[in-house]
């Protein structure tokens, strides 16, 4: 095993940090001993520094399944800024001979990042099993809890790459994760509980406020939300369930408190996304009205509100998207706008229109063609293809539907709570704290709009900055518009 001294010479020298933060160092030594870990470890704790640092201790590559291209795209250009250069992204950018090339010379790569979809390609399979690798990373790895089955369910083939590709040593990453999600992450990548490493941190960030704006409708959401922005010191993000919304409440709101404000959504070009993203983290734009594309892999330290205009489908994704707040430490504030029918979004959105088991295996043993499916086809015939049997494939279908109804229940009691909401969210998360922050939540100081002491907002953006902005902002407009 790795000693100590060369972990903090790579610290030092090669990261620029002096000490290890909270996690950081027993999760490294866990995977420089070989065993399978776990890390549950809150947004800001340093996650990257997690597969980066043993990266260099080990012999083979890197593999780091990422759900985004934004978020891959984010690590790689890092680690290039700090003289990596043997890394690279696997994505639907990357085609033609210049894939072929990438794909012959894997093994002169550190870094090798990837969506799950591309990873489980033939060719790229193929070229990571010819390959010596030590560690397989999977970021966000509630994804393979919350996202499957209905959604990108290549997640659950990570299991068999894995095998695949020789068993490399496994880091699981994310910041949020309930003892039942901890236990579906590791049963759906086939671990034996008593053999991984788990390291666990709180999920309570005692410097955010916790707030819910119960609305009687759309106008008065609307009304609070201009509130709120017109009078907490920023940076801020507002995030939506829509992207027309987005758009359209980006360019009102800058109309309205003269603020920079831009929309991010995936929607957009990534050229635009790319320098919405960099300008916010350099103050240039203010506010961010987002979908949750906009968040993983956003390093701002100063962020001082999330507002959600809409309710999230479940307490993980609010505390993930709530905990970009306050990295610095300093105070912070997360607002819930909430008016009555907002939780007919939520079931919208995730709803799944399912076939009979008879359709399925008429589909299966080829009677019907994939089109009788629908819209879903694609998703069906995955998991067809992938030796799943009709009556499994319905089934998992209804409990993943049962858990989603059970988990927008819970956000729903998270707005009506009379109760100490910080309470209620570390008894979801399985854990038990004593010492809570004053003051805590709106349920202890209602008046908190007059109240709390928020840091002031950096220096606003000069005037041909907003110029710049108010012609970009016109026209994402109207492209929502047509």
């Amino acid at each position: 095993m790795t000693d100590s001294a060369e972990m903090y010479r790579l610290l030092h020298e090669r990261f620029g940090y002096q000490h290890f933060r909270d996690g950081q160092q027993e999760t490294i030594e866990s995977l420089l001993a070989g065993h399978d870990t776990l890390a549950v470890l809150p947004t800001g704790a340093g996650k990257s520094l997690l597969y980066q640092l043993p990266a260099y201790l080990m012999p083979g590559g890197v593999v780091i399944v990422s759900p985004l291209i934004s978020l891959m795209q984010d690590q790689v250009d890092r680690l290039r800024q700090q003289g990596e250069k043997r890394v690279v992204m696997l994505s639907s950018q990357l085609q033609g001979p210049a894939r072929d090339q990438v794909l012959r010379s894997l093994a002169s790569f550190r870094f090798i990042f990837a969506s799950p979809e591309i990873l489980t390609t033939p060719a790229v399979l193929a070229a990571l099993r010819r390959i010596p690798l030590s560690m397989m990373v999977i970021d966000e790895a509630h994804c393979i809890s919350q996202w499957g089955p209905d959604f990108r369910p290549e997640y659950l083939l990570l299991r068999q790459v894995r095998q695949y590709i020789g068993q490399p040593c496994l880091l699981m990453l994310t910041a949020t994760a309930t003892p039942r999600v901890r236990r579906d992450i590791l049963n759906k990548l086939g671990l034996d509980r008593d053999h991984v490493h788990q390291v666990i941190r709180s999920v309570n960030r005692p410097n955010i406020f916790l707030a819910v704006d119960r609305v009687t409708n759309q106008q008065a959401k609307d009304e609070r939300l201009l509130q709120l922005v017109t009078n907490l010191p920023g940076p801020g993000i507002i995030y939506f369930a829509s992207r027309k919304l987005a758009t359209q409440m980006a360019e009102w709101l800058r109309e309205q408190t003269g603020l920079v404000v831009a929309p991010y959504h995936a929607g957009m070009s990534p050229v635009d996304r790319f320098k919405i993203q960099q300008q916010f983290m350099n103050n240039q734009v203010h506010v961010v009205c987002a979908t949750s594309a906009f968040g993983m892999g956003i390093d701002k330290d100063d962020i001082r509100y999330i507002i959600h205009y809409h309710l999230p489908a479940n307490l993980e994704s609010y505390m993930q998207e709530i905990g970009r707040a306050g990295r610095d430490g300093q105070q912070s504030v997360a607002i819930l706008l909430y008016a009555p029918g907002d939780e007919g979004l939520p079931s919208q959105l995730t709803a799944i229109s399912l076939p009979s088991v008879n359709l399925l295996a008429q589909v299966k043993n080829h009677q019907l063609r994939p089109a009788v499916l629908g819209d879903d086809q694609d998703l069906f015939t995955f998991y067809l293809d992938h030796g799943y049997q009709p009556a499994q494939i319905i089934s998992a279908f209804k409990q993943r539907r049962q858990q989603q109804a059970i988990s927008l229940q819970k956000m729903l009691d998270y707005a009506s709570l009379a109760t100490c909401r910080r309470s209620f969210l570390l008894d979801y998360f399985g854990e038990e704290v004593d010492d809570f922050p004053s003051p805590c939540c709106d349920i202890e100081q209602p008046e908190w709009m007059g109240e709390l002491s928020l840091p002031e907002a950096p220096a606003k953006p000069k005037n041909n900055q907003q110029a710049d902005w108010h012609q970009r902002l016109r026209r994402l407009f109207n492209q929502s518009e047509q």
